[in-house]
């Protein structure tokens, strides 16, 4: 039952904010009915800040009601502007010259306030009489959360009248439509791919004040990507730049005035460029697990795919098909160079091969030269068996045997020192691309590594 209410009562706060009439005016001033003459001036409030003890004849509720709304002020060729409408009953008195209606923003520590005073003799003509005042020249800015007071001047103590008040924000019709600072603003923008920054400028929103400006990630929300920057409303410059470091289809270019929940707008210029959402392969060597996690939400279906060398095409891998807008991942996968995944969308198809550039190597090795002995060190991630002989190179691509073969087990996640005997081989031979300690004749040697073992 408590859900229900609570229910009703939101849909009940929304539509007031969406849908409320707010009434307009040309000219905004000071009324009082009972045909007294009353008139108006600012107050510093300071003056009739501290009170008296009322006259024993006073009633304590000598104020009747307050009554707040809010109207827009519309003059032809100007913008229209929000303004606080209060309404006061008041039961006239001869101790009592008039009213002090006061207005503090609870988000701008601003206070302001007015001073209303009757015709002394028509008041005390009437004494006992109500009358109700109006006035509606207290300027007040969109979403703004006002304190209201309404006291007697002189001001007796205990009796006032309070009250706190939200103006309605940019998701009211009339306030949206028709106010400056709701206007959220228009975007060009340029990219440098090379300098990877999106230059933005900005136009259509209200002088004067600032703008803020950010790229953002749109998921649910626009979740920030970098901090913000700041269009000054007072300076000619109106563009800023951002840094990105992916062009992913939800990267959003994101703008509001900087005053109290202002409207936002947003701009997703990137929605085709999907060729980067499947870049963000994460492989662990020591649970051998590959992962995929996608920049941005999309509806992809994700296979592993053995790539075949005769044709390019990437066979699927069986039972290894997930369907998934979030994480995708695999347990107990080797780091085959011809290991692939493959994504498929509404948009096409893309595959991606981790380990064809070593980028997750599975196994490492390295070597160094003793007296008589070639030491090979392998660290291996994975469970595999090695060969390893000494051999003469004859061409570029082939290396001809001049010893045994060696093999060796290497088991998950260890490392091995594996000596192979040194023999003197032609002086045209070499080690490639490793690194010795000094001068040995195994300089003049060179080796082949096999790894034999399968995907898991």
């Amino acid at each position: 039952m408590i859900s229900i209410h609570v229910q009703i009562l939101l849909i009940m706060l929304f539509w007031n904010s969406d849908c409320q009439i707010i009434p307009r005016i040309e000219e905004c001033g000071l009324s009082c009915s009972q045909g007294i003459h009353c008139k108006s001036k600012p107050s510093s409030g300071i003056f009739n800040s501290f009170c008296h003890n009322a006259p024993a004849s006073l009633s304590s509720v000598v104020l009747k009601s307050m009554k707040i709304s809010t109207v827009m002020k519309c003059v032809q060729g100007s913008p229209c502007s929000l303004h606080l409408n209060v309404k006061g009953t008041l039961s006239l008195d001869e101790n009592i010259r008039g009213l002090e209606i006061c207005s503090f923003s609870l988000d701008t520590q601003q206070s302001q306030c007015i001073n209303v005073r009757f015709a002394r003799k028509k008041s005390k003509m009437l004494n006992g009489k109500k009358v109700q005042v109006q006035f509606n020249c207290i300027e007040v800015n969109v979403a703004q959360h006002i304190y209201v007071t309404m006291k007697t001047v002189p001001n007796y103590c205990e009796v006032k009248l309070s009250q706190e008040y939200y103006v309605e924000d940019c998701r009211n019709s009339d306030v949206g439509k028709y106010i400056p600072a709701c206007s959220a603003g228009k975007f060009d923008y340029n990219v440098d791919k090379a300098r990877k920054i999106i230059s933005v400028n900005v136009s259509n929103f209200l002088r004067d004040q600032d703008y803020y400006v950010r790229l953002c990630h749109k998921w649910f929300t626009c979740e920030d990507v970098g901090a913000f920057a700041v269009v000054k409303g007072k300076e000619s410059v109106k563009s800023v730049s951002l840094k990105y470091s992916q062009l992913l289809p939800c990267l959003c270019i994101e703008g509001w005035l900087a005053i109290p929940d202002a409207r936002r707008i947003q701009l997703c210029p990137f929605e085709n460029d999907t060729k980067e959402l499947w870049d963000n392969i994460v492989y662990n060597p020591a649970t051998q697990t590959l992962a995929w996690e996608p920049a941005c939400p999309v509806l992809v279906t994700v296979n592993l795919c053995r790539l075949m060398k005769s044709n390019h095409h990437c066979e699927d891998i069986q039972n290894s098909s997930k369907n998934s807008a979030e994480k995708v991942k695999y347990s107990r996968v080797d780091t085959h160079p011809r290991l692939c995944m493959k994504f498929m969308t509404k948009q096409g198809s893309w595959v991606k091969c981790p380990f064809a550039h070593g980028e997750f190597p599975a196994w490492k090795m390295r070597t160094a030269a003793a007296a008589e002995q070639i030491q090979v060190f392998f660290t291996s991630q994975t469970k595999a068996q090695f060969s390893v002989f000494v051999c003469n190179r004859t061409q570029l691509a082939s290396c001809e045997s001049v010893g045994m073969h060696h093999s060796v087990s290497v088991g998950w996640r260890t490392d091995v020192d594996y000596s192979v005997p040194l023999q003197i081989c032609d002086i045209h031979c070499g080690f490639r691309d490793q690194t010795y300690s000094d001068g040995n004749p195994a300089k003049a040697m060179t080796h082949r590594m096999k790894s034999v073992h399968s995907l898991h």
